[in-house]
């Protein structure tokens, strides 16, 4: 078993075990779409920062032990919601750093602790958390 590890600054949400990374610069977007996609059912494992580790080929994530296990909701201060309790498999990463403009984008991946983890970029529509949570719990349509 591999004992790589890391921390990263970015959000992160799980849907029945599967998470959602979401990395982004400071002011993109990283606590709004964690709350879309709370909305949506997820649990939070971590705001603005998260850690990852590896076991076996899989890449894991948790909430750091130093961090307060709440979210930032901005203008209305921190606040607590439902968490994960421990690790979940990291299913996928939401890019905000750019913005997918393709209709039927390529596939991507990124290299997280040795494993290619799938990657999507942005998209600015309302229904991007919704697709998140559709490709989580139930995979692209090419898979």
């Amino acid at each position: 078993m591999s004992t790589a590890s890391q921390q990263v600054h970015a959000s992160c949400v799980a849907f029945e075990g599967r998470a959602i990374l979401i990395s982004g610069p400071s002011g993109s977007g990283k606590s709004t779409l964690a709350w879309d996609l709370i909305g949506l059912g997820a649990l939070l494992v971590a705001d603005d920062r998260t850690d990852l580790f590896r076991r076996e080929t899989q890449v894991f994530v948790q909430r750091p032990p130093s961090l307060p296990p709440w979210i930032e909701a901005r203008g209305l201060g921190l606040l607590h919601t439902p968490m994960v309790d421990g690790a979940v498999r990291l299913e996928l990463v939401g890019d905000l750093t750019q913005v997918s403009r393709a209709r039927l984008p390529e596939a991507i991946t990124v290299p997280l602790l040795g494993c290619e983890v799938p990657c999507l970029h942005k998209v600015d529509a309302s229904y991007f958390p919704t697709a998140l949570r559709a490709y989580v719990l139930h995979g692209p349509a090419n898979a």
